[in-house]
């Protein structure tokens, strides 16, 4: 009897932005490397893209922003309007006008970024790096799914009532965290700490960026920094936070030991050392990423008495992060970040607000 074959799997469908002939050759080199990976278009400007795009549907576009003409910044939302379903990697500098720009693209909904190396930092690890990022963003990387294909699991009832809010967040997650912070009110007290994956010399301007989202101070997280009602606390892009608590007071420090997710800084020493501190009266937010850091300090929330929620896979880059803990029935809510916002601010009381 003969065996049904499956049809084979679709290449992911790529496009090069950038303005440097010499960028898009290696990108394209590096890539037709891939059985799976199919080059639909190069071009050397947005306008260029922009009219390949009508004609080449792309999965994921490698996006130069510092081009002449209309610039990747400026065509970033129209490539989102235009089409949808297409995933953004901005391809960034490391001057510090190429960090704000980056992360100012990935608040208006580029999925992720890498660095544009120095010349002969086109090597191996670099590839695999780009590789991994492809593949997760088409929904081919191990832990994610594409949208639509999300199980619907009974939801957890809330734990004790929150007196922080901890939220992890990777890929897509620039994007969501702002989206989640425009719907928590100014009044709103409790403080906000976050671990966000992305360049150490991005942190700063990301830090920025979230004051501006949420109207309220954000700092970064160092040996006993305070953790305040209405304000922010970010996680240094060169360590773990994590949560002490110490004559009453909320602390946090830095830690920098390997994780099994391999992240630095990793959502799971946050998660797991604020239950402790808290005693477990945390809201616990797992936004969109990548992989599956902060899937086992959820655990610890959890075990403490405290709540989790998840941002759900059709309004996420990539379903990674929120997933396990979505597929366990750990997660009070699982929506999109806004309601996601809505449901916690609910679940907080009256003693969350000034």
């Amino acid at each position: 009897m003969n065996s049904v074959s499956k049809p084979a799997a679709r290449p992911v469908r790529i496009m090069l932005v950038d303005d440097s002939l010499t960028v898009r050759t290696v990108f394209s080199r590096m890539l037709q490397r891939e059985g799976n990976m199919q080059i639909v278009a190069s071009a050397g400007t947005a306008e260029v893209g922009l009219r390949e795009l009508r004609k080449h549907p792309a999965d994921v576009i490698l996006l130069d922003l510092e081009m002449p003409g209309m610039g990747g910044l400026e065509a970033l939302p129209k490539i989102l309007a235009a089409s949808p379903s297409t995933k953004v990697l901005v391809i960034s500098s490391l001057t510090a006008e190429g960090a704000e720009h980056t992360v100012e693209a990935l608040r208006m909904g580029a999925a992720d970024t890498m660095l544009k190396p120095q010349p002969g930092g086109f090597n191996d690890e670099y590839r695999e790096q780009l590789i991994g990022k492809i593949r997760a963003l088409a929904g081919l990387a191990p832990h994610e799914l594409p949208k639509g294909s999300a199980p619907h699991p009974t939801k957890r009832t809330a734990g004790k009532r929150p007196q922080v809010l901890a939220i992890g967040a990777s890929t897509g997650g620039i994007h969501a965290l702002n989206l989640f912070l425009r719907q928590v009110p100014k009044n709103f007290d409790l403080p906000i700490l976050i671990t966000q994956h992305l360049p150490a010399s991005f942190i700063p301007v990301f830090a920025q960026q979230m004051t501006l989202a949420s109207g309220r101070q954000a700092v970064l997280a160092d040996e006993d920094v305070e953790i305040k009602r209405g304000q922010i606390v970010i996680a240094p892009g060169h360590g773990h936070m994590v949560v002490r608590k110490r004559a009453g007071r909320f602390l946090t420090g830095l830690a920098y030991h390997p994780v099994k997710s391999g992240c630095m800084p990793s959502v799971d020493p946050m998660f797991d050392t604020v239950a402790e501190a808290f005693d477990g009266q945390v809201a616990g937010i797992l936004l969109s990423g990548m992989g599956r850091d902060g899937t086992e300090g959820a655990d610890s929330i959890i075990g403490a008495g405290g709540s989790i929620y998840a941002q759900n896979a059709d309004s996420c880059a990539v379903w990674g992060m929120p997933r396990d803990v979505t597929e366990r029935g750990l997660a009070t809510a699982v929506l999109p970040p806004a309601e996601l916002a809505d449901k916690v601010l609910a679940s907080a009381g009256a003693d969350a607000w000034h």
